[in-house]
């Protein structure tokens, strides 16, 4: 290594519970397998502590192995793995691996969903004689349960995300400003409390600028996101952020739906405003805003170890058609989603979502933001949004425990 001191940001100890968790849960997923093998760079930052192009071979026993294409030395200052080896090809892989005293086992637990299909042909090209399991469940799982380590990181994510949209955003935007000059009021903030940037998103294509900031009917406008909240975005070639054609008028909703980020760690919270004073709210519109926080009461009520994600999202639908709010719960039309929370840590939509389906029961360590939102046609979309941490003795909000709509009055 050069002169250039180390700048470990994940130190060795809280990488080796990871690979403990992930050899825990390759045990139970593919037994055969004799290690696991990831590509993406995020994986490899969850694994390894760099982001760097490559790939980590965790062995079931020992140290593991990280292969580098770029940049080697840079993996050699940020990671604490001791077996770091660069290389050029798949077909290196088998060699290095051997060399450094950690050889490819015949059956290879893959990271399926960090290979395009043309580099996944090319991996199996390249090592014809091992046989590749999918084990991206092993990662999933392995990274739904956040370490204190984690949480820390997230809690003090969550309280700055509150302070931006409760406490500061209120005092500089109002009524008369289009969607994309509100989105860069709420850029301002968010970097000058040290957000950083940039956000990842788990789902292959998905992507994430910012988040949504939805003046008025803009909250039902048909979305190319997998959310709820609709929103017109930039233009058809960035759907993100607000349009610079949209404004917030007097009378009219404001729905932001901005994650923040910080040492890779991500909160979700959805902030309703008014323009306004609440005494002009139709009373539709508060009744539905009333029925989104009673949702999320509800839903984090019973996100507790043991619960299954299932129940909570059977149970919130159930709530919803027994009280007149099915049709435009969730979303509209085609822009309904199966889902009304996910996990959350490293990307913004983590494993698992509160949806129909998942029923491994919820542990305690897991980090779920709740979005309960309602659609209201001709008039927007209200609702909360805020990220729940899961305690041994219930869920606790990390961004806040306001889930008031706030009113701004010119």
């Amino acid at each position: 290594m050069s002169n250039i001191e180390q700048n470990i940001a994940v130190p060795r100890e809280e990488l080796e519970r990871r690979w403990a968790k992930c050899r825990r849960f390759m045990a139970d997923i593919a037994p055969e397998a004799g290690g696991l093998l990831s590509f993406s760079r995020l994986q490899l930052y969850y694994l390894a502590g760099t982001f760097v192009n490559g790939a980590l071979w965790l062995p079931a026993e020992g140290e593991p192995v990280l292969f580098v294409r770029k940049s080697v030395e840079r993996a050699r200052i940020e990671s604490a793995v001791k077996n770091i080896c660069p290389f050029r090809s798949f077909k290196d892989l088998i060699p290095l691996a051997k060399e450094a005293g950690q050889p490819l086992s015949e059956i290879v637990g893959a990271e399926t969903a960090g290979l395009t299909w043309q580099l996944g042909e090319m991996l199996t090209s390249r090592l014809p004689d091992v046989k590749f399991v999918p084990s991206d469940t092993v990662l999933a799982l392995s990274r739904a349960v956040k370490s204190e380590w984690e949480l820390e990181i997230m809690r003090r994510v969550g309280e700055l995300h509150n302070t931006a949209l409760v406490s500061i955003l209120p005092e500089i935007i109002k009524p008369g400003m289009n969607e994309r000059e509100i989105a860069h009021f709420i850029w301002n903030v968010f970097f000058e409390l040290g957000h950083q940037g940039h956000m990842r998103m788990q789902a292959f294509g998905e992507e994430m600028f910012l988040g949504h900031v939805s003046a008025g009917d803009s909250g039902v406008y048909p979305s190319s996101f997998n959310g709820p909240l609709g929103m017109r975005g930039v233009h058809p070639a960035s759907p993100f952020m607000g349009s610079g054609d949209k404004k917030w008028d007097k009378g009219g909703l404001l729905a932001t739906d901005v994650g923040f980020v910080l040492e890779g760690y991500h909160t979700d919270k959805t902030q309703v405003f008014w323009a306004g004073s609440k005494d002009s709210v139709p009373r539709k519109v508060m009744d539905a805003q009333n029925f989104c926080k009673d949702m999320q009461d509800l839903a984090a009520e019973n996100l507790k170890p043991g619960v299954t994600p299932s129940s909570i999202y059977a149970l919130l639908v159930k709530e919803a058609e027994k009280h007149g709010y099915a049709e435009g719960f969730m979303g509209i039309g085609e822009s309904k989603v199966p889902f009304i929370g996910h996990g959350i840590g490293l990307t913004i939509d983590g494993f698992p979502p509160i949806a129909k389906g998942f029923d491994l029961p919820i542990e305690e360590g897991m980090v779920f933001a709740l979005e309960p939102k309602q659609s209201i046609p001709g008039v927007g979309m209200v609702g909360v949004e805020n990220t729940f941490e899961v305690t041994k003795d219930g869920a606790v909000s990390i961004t806040g425990d306001n889930y008031d709509m706030i009113f701004i009055e010119t």
